[in-house]
């Protein structure tokens, strides 16, 4: 049985998603409903739930700042949200879970699967420390991305991020260290979340980040040479909108 934690501040909100795990979770037993930041405190810090629901916005605050208060989080999260741009960004940096409102009962159910598949495996408080960190931060070049890969979650400057290269259903990243990880996530989804950040799509199997980018050489769609020597062809198709972003920084 999972142990799970309500945090919601509006009453529809809080009938609809209890309606939601009685009638398609049996095995979720609610052990408290909070809705305010004080409440949920008091219930986690007593109750050692598996699975905390939140919404992010609570009132005239949020629920990171209650988040922060806690000197450890050994508890998975399930954020839920109207369409906020800027906490969507820093919840997807952290590898953390969310689900925009209004949501459905399968939405939900995709959401707690993807929980029950890595139950094992609590999220590491690294995690939290990249959303907190991102929370605090507007420049982009300050930000913080966690990384998982198969042998768990690695937390990287965005800025220290060469490249990245498709490989199949996964990503292989590359760093000013000279590090490599295997993450695995598509290079698609890194597309969408990186692309606020400086880096642009330039070929099916390459995205690229323009503050490492040391030379392009012209041709039919051209080559670059990223900083760390790695020689990247621009399709075609991206040559335009590659240049057009050169030419602004």
């Amino acid at each position: 049985m999972i142990k799970a934690i309500i945090i919601e501040d509006e009453e529809s909100s809080r009938k609809i998603l209890t309606g939601m795990l009685a009638e398609h979770f049996k095995n979720i037993q609610v052990i408290a409903v909070c809705t305010n930041n004080a409440e949920a405190k008091m219930a986690i810090e007593a109750l050692h739930a598996d699975l905390v629901i939140s919404d992010v916005e609570l009132g005239q605050e949020t629920v990171f700042t209650m988040l922060q208060q806690l000197t450890s989080i050994d508890f998975e999260i399930l954020f839920t949200t109207g369409y906020d741009k800027y906490a969507i960004q820093a919840i997807k940096f952290a590898a953390l879970d969310y689900l925009v409102k209004p949501f459905t009962a399968t939405d939900l159910a995709a959401a707690i699967g993807q929980y029950e598949q890595r139950q094992q495996q609590k999220q590491p408080m690294k995690q939290f420390e990249a959303l907190f960190h991102n929370l605090k931060l507007y420049q982009n070049d300050l930000k913080k991305i966690a990384l998982p890969s198969f042998t768990g979650l690695t937390v990287f400057p965005v800025k220290d991020i060469i490249h990245c290269q498709a490989e199949i259903n996964y990503t292989q990243f590359f760093f000013t260290s000279g590090q490599k990880l295997l993450a695995i996530r598509t290079l698609k989804e890194y597309e969408e979340l990186l692309g606020d950040c400086g880096f642009i799509r330039v070929h099916k199997s390459h995205l690229i980040n323009v503050q490492h980018v040391k030379s392009y050489t012209r041709g039919e769609g051209g080559t670059v040479t990223m900083s760390d020597g790695t020689l990247i062809d621009v399709s075609r198709r991206k040559k335009d909108e590659f240049l057009q972003r050169l030419d602004q920084l």
